[in-house]
Parts: C-alpha cells; sequence; structure tokens
C-alpha cells in the first residue's frame, strides 16, 4: 500500500534536499528522538552488491530463531515502507507517515532545518524498531558506510559485501577508496565478516580491520561453499556444517549466502544462543528477495527475468547468470544517467536475442539515444521506446519466450506492478518476505535429515 498523501508529499519534499554525507546531522536528529538506536542491538551491512540479499537473510535467520528482527534496506522496489521491517512484515505506511512527521518536526526543531529524505527514513526506522522491541536489527547501509546515516549506531558485528565501481562521485574513484569508505563502518574489537573477495578492495578492508583491532572473519578462508543435492547449498565453516536451500536463485547468492550464516555464526558466540544450525537452515529456507533473478511466469508460456542490477558488478553478475543457462532472451533495459551504461550494457546485449532500450521511470534516466549510441551500430535487433509500458508490451510480444528486464531498481519496481496490473502477478514487494509456517519446518527437517 502507498503513503498516506501527505507523508508522500513530505518525502518528495525532502527528496530536493539531494544527499548528504556525514553523521554530524544524525547524530543532533536521533538525540532529539531519544536516541532509539541505542535501544537494540544492531549488525551493519554495506558492500556494492550482496548487501540487500545478505540483510534479508540474516534477517531471516534471526526470525527463525525466535528473536524480534528488523530489516532497514534500500532503495525500495515499489513502495518506500518495503525498506522498514520488522520479522519481514513492511511497516504499515500509516505508521511511517506518522514517524515520518514526528522526525521532519524534530529535525527542525533542534537543526534548524529538515533533514535529508534518507536521514528522515534511517532515523523513523530506528524510532520504529525501538518502540516495537525488536531484539536484532539488520541495517543495509545506503551509500559507502564511514558517513552514511545508518552508520549512526553501534553494531555488534559489521559485514562488507563485494565491492566494485559505484556512486563514483561520492566515494572515490578506485576500488581501494571505495573499500576505505565502506570500511567505515567496522567497530575496534568487534567482530567483521568480510567477503570482498581478494584484491585491491580486499587489502584496504582487512587494514582498516587490523587497526582496529576487529575479529576477522575473511569469507573465503571461513566458508567453503559448493552445491549439495537438489537446490541445497552445503556449506562448511570453522564452527559446523550446513545443507541450506539455495532459496534465492544465482551462483552468485551462495556467497551472499555464506555471509549471513558467518555473521549468524558470530551473533551467536556474542550470545544469541538461539541462533543454531536448525534456525539458520530455517531462515535460509523461508527468505524471497523480490527484484534480484526473479523469475516471473506469465499466462502463454513467456516469462520474466527481473534483476536490479545498476553497477557493472552487478550486471556482470547477471551477464554470467544468463550465459550459464543458455536460454534466448530478449533484454529490457535502462539505467540512471549516472550510473556506469558502457560497462554494463554490452555484455548483457552481447548474449541477447533482441534488445529493447527504455527510460527507466525517474528524471535520472538516461536517454535512450546514448544507450543505443554504446551498441554495435546498426544492430538491426535493437529498438528505442522511451515509454517503459510500450516497451514492456514490444518485448513480450517479441518470439522469445523470455524477457530480461534490467539497468535499474526504478525500472524493476515499474515493471512488477505493469506485469501485476495486467497478469496479477507477481505478488506487491511489499508482501512479506518470509513465512515460518509447518512448510519451513519441513524443508528445515529435510535438510537435516541430508546432512546428517
Amino acid at each position: 500500500m502507498s503513503l498516506p498523501a501527505s507523508g508522500q508529499a513530505l518525502l518528495d519534499r525532502l527528496e530536493l534536499f539531494g544527499v548528504r554525507l556525514g553523521l554530524e546531522t544524525t547524530h543532533h536528529l536521533l538525540e532529539a528522538l531519544g536516541n532509539p538506536h541505542r535501544q537494540m542491538a544492531a549488525v551493519l551491512v554495506a558492500g556494492t552488491n550482496g548487501k540487500g540479499s545478505t540483510s534479508a537473510l540474516l534477517a531471516a535467520m534471526i526470525s527463525a530463531a525466535g528473536y524480534r528482527s528488523g530489516l532497514y534496506s534500500s532503495p525500495h522496489l515499489e513502495e518506500v515502507g518495503e525498506r522498514v521491517r520488522i520479522d519481514g512484515r513492511a511497516i504499515a505506511p500509516e505508521v511511517l507517515a506518522a514517524l515520518l512527521e514526528e522526525v521532519v518536526a524534530a529535525g527542525e526543531r533542534v537543526l534548524g532545518a529538515p533533514p535529508t529524505y534518507f536521514e528522515a527514513l534511517t532515523a523513523a526506522a530506528f524510532l520504529h524498531f525501538a518502540r516495537q522491541g525488536v531484539e536484532l536489527a539488520v541495517l543495509e547501509v545506503g551509500m559507502g558506510g564511514r558517513l552514511d546515516a545508518t552508520n549512526a549506531c553501534e553494531p555488534l558485528v559489521s559485514v562488507i559485501t563485494s565491492i566494485s565501481l559505484d556512486h563514483v562521485q561520492h566515494l572515490g574513484t578506485t576500488l581501494a577508496a571505495i573499500a576505505g569508505e565502506k570500511a567505515g563502518i567496522l567497530r575496534a574489537g568487534r567482530p567483521a565478516v568480510i567477503g570482498t573477495g581478494a584484491g585491491e578492495a580486499e587489502a584496504a578492508v582487512l587494514a582498516r580491520a587490523r587497526d582496529l583491532g576487529c575479529r576477522l572473519c575473511l569469507a573465503r578462508e571461513a566458508a567453503a561453499v559448493t552445491w549439495g543435492p537438489g537446490d541445497t547449498v552445503r556449506l562448511e565453516t570453522g564452527r559446523g556444517g550446513y545443507l541450506l536451500p539455495a532459496q534465492l536463485p544465482g551462483a552468485h547468492q551462495r556467497e551472499n549466502l555464506a555471509l549471513a550464516v558467518l555473521a549468524a555464526e558470530e551473533l551467536a558466540a556474542l550470545g544469541y544462543g538461539r541462533l543454531d544450525r536448525r534456525a539458520i537452515t530455517r531462515g535460509a529456507a523461508v527468505c524471497h528477495w523480490p527484484g534480484r533473478l526473479e523469475r516471473v511466469d506469465l499466462p502463454g508460456g513467456r516469462s520474466l527475468l527481473l534483476d536490479a542490477a545498476h553497477n557493472p558488478g552487478g550486471a556482470a553478475t547477471l551477464a554470467a547468470h544468463l550465459a550459464s543457462r543458455g536460454e534466448p532472451y530478449h533484454l529490457l533495459f535502462g539505467c540512471f544517467a549516472d550510473k556506469e551504461a558502457t560497462a554494463m550494457l554490452p555484455p548483457l546485449a552481447a548474449g541477447a536475442h533482441a534488445v529493447t532500450l527504455t527510460r527507466a521511470p525517474s528524471p535520472r534516466s538516461e536517454a535512450t539515444d546514448r544507450l543505443a549510441a554504446l551498441l554495435a551500430p546498426g544492430r538491426p535487433s535493437v529498438v528505442e521506446i522511451e515509454s517503459l509500458p510500450e516497451a514492456l508490451d514490444r518485448a513480450l510480444a517479441g518470439p522469445v519466450e523470455l524477457v530480461v528486464a534490467t539497468g535499474s531498481l526504478y525500472l524493476v519496481g515499474e515493471v512488477r506492478k505493469l506485469c501485476r496490473a495486467r497478469f496479477g502477478v507477481p505478488a506487491a514487494a511489499s508482501a512479506p518476505l518470509w513465512e515460518l509456517g509447518p512448510e519451513a519446518l519441513d524443508l528445515d527437517l529435510a535438510c537435516e535429515e541430508a546432512l546428517s
């Protein structure tokens, strides 16, 4: 459900203030609100790609262990309330609107000016989690880490996922510089789960972790990950063995799953003992994360593959997944003008039967003629259609049964809404991310039996 008109108008006004990196405003704002971020334990998750999936998986595991979990993620696919969840369920629109009014009023009172869009949402999430008795909150960093509003909290465990070039105008133009910003979420003497992979990004993160005396958990050394029987992932860590359902599709999700498990193990070692193998398995079995390699079957035998790849790393992961499947596809692509389309579009278009270029639903969207200029001249299978609804219709009317929609989270969210209006699927992105019913226990027991 959408925010009430007053709440949406408030967010629209805050969006005009743009991005403000730095924690001074956030600290003053949270103090005026009674420091809600200090009333719960938290895990902070940064990275370029995979941080949303890792956060959702870990929050599901926390819920499966019987702890009240909070999940704060960004951006959203369809409605802003998706960003703030308790036990997988999105905040009610009217509750979020009231919290935003409270946060903005506090900001204007103590700061003399309203907070930014992201600062307000982050403070509202902290307030909601504190008032609803969340025991463990998993917070996805919005951008970077060191100066991100989420970094106002003091995480028990910090997690850093894969790192690639993105937001270079704010974070730096090298992997080492970007990694240094993300390493700003680490805390002295506390566990740090690192999944950056080898290279200059890892070196920058590890240097900061060692300076702080973090208890390092380097995923590529701490976890052995292989495919298990059927749709399962076999995971061996220094603390145990797991056979986990591969609920989130894609080979790259194995690495995100490993990070979530390692973070859960660190939390268990810190006193959250119910985060045992059964809770971890059950959480992995039930977690969904829409818009990431999300396949939607449509009437008449056609399918959509929705993936929010919006940077070169995400596009490379999607291209590798498509190549591994070998299935013909029609590419529907649109991205923002400040993204590295030169490194995103050609690899995805290279394997496509046909390409439809369109605009993501935002003033920041790149023009289709500029995207077309990135592809081989004269390629007859490239079509430019500015209107996303018309572009989707054109792609679905083509001879190829699979349409891959990607390039922007905003584009994927709008495609989901268009398909739901036309075909009744997929479910709204604000639907619960997991349900811990009897079927989840059946999956858990099946994996437990196979492992033993």
